[in-house]
């Protein structure tokens, strides 16, 4: 006689009394994508498309569209560049370290800064892959991660700066200096040109840059780097605090959007 073989959703026995083992693939792990090049990303959607354990579920081109979707949809995992336009990794790993739940956080990145690993590290990054190392170098990466390790290339700590005007972009030290001459936010957005609400975003991050808790205080360590009273201030340095000089190794991020 014939045995119907057709099992119960859910509970995995087959009519009869008899069990069956579920085999089942593992859940592929949700991954978003943030680079300024579109070579970059059509590369990276190839990558983890045809790689079974990930699954992408967000491309885009900067750092604030990231922000805002990693506020609005969960993901577990995400892949972002160094010099992202609006807003730079470095500010996207802080915004992240604010937020509940936020992804994990692999900087994918061809620069050559030397300091930019342990910076990623320090702001809270799970790992950093140089663009130079092979594809299935980031597969790996991102595997590892998933599991909760932490990869990183060698980190010299001697390195990781501890001069706050390191990390300050051209436009934050102006925006830093208008501070300093008592500008409030109305002033301060009509003179960068964007609403008060940007202003307000990169007064935080200005803040937690110079880890400082408000304004009085951001404005007295200014006074200090200004007059050379701070051991690393602009006058014992030779910079200029206002943004007005050019200052290397800052390519590209002198504009607030």
């Amino acid at each position: 006689m014939a045995t119907n073989s057709a099992a119960r959703v859910g509970d995995g026995r087959l009519e009869g009394g008899a069990t069956r083992q579920r085999l089942t693939a593992p859940e592929a792990i949700d991954v978003a994508i943030a680079d300024k090049s579109p070579l970059i990303l059509a590369g990276l959607d190839k990558l983890l498309s045809e790689d079974r354990r990930f699954q992408l579920v967000l491309k885009v081109t900067d750092g604030e569209e990231f922000l805002e979707a990693a506020r609005q949809q969960k993901f577990a995992l995400a892949v972002i560049g160094w010099q992202l336009p609006t807003v730079h990794a470095r500010d996207v790993l802080r915004a992240l370290s604010r937020q509940v739940s936020a992804p994990k956080i692999v900087v994918y990145s061809g620069t050559n800064d030397p300091a930019a690993p342990a910076e990623t590290l320090q702001l809270g990054g799970a790992g950093f892959v140089s663009k130079r190392a092979p594809p299935e170098r980031l597969l790996d990466v991102l595997s590892a991660v998933a599991a909760g390790d932490m990869v990183f290339p060698f980190v010299d700590i001697r390195k990781m700066r501890s001069d706050p005007l390191e990390n300050l972009t051209l436009r934050e030290r102006s925006l830093l200096s208008a501070l300093g001459s008592g500008h409030t936010n109305s002033q301060l957005a009509k003179d960068f040109g964007v609403s008060i609400n940007t202003i307000k975003f990169h007064l935080r991050n200005l803040f937690e840059k110079l880890d400082v808790r408000n304004r009085a205080q951001a404005i007295a360590l200014f006074l200090e780097m200004k007059h050379g009273a701070w051991p690393g201030g602009a006058a014992s340095s030779g910079r200029n605090i206002d943004g007005s000089s050019t200052i290397r190794g800052r390519r590209g991020q002198g504009r607030l959007e």
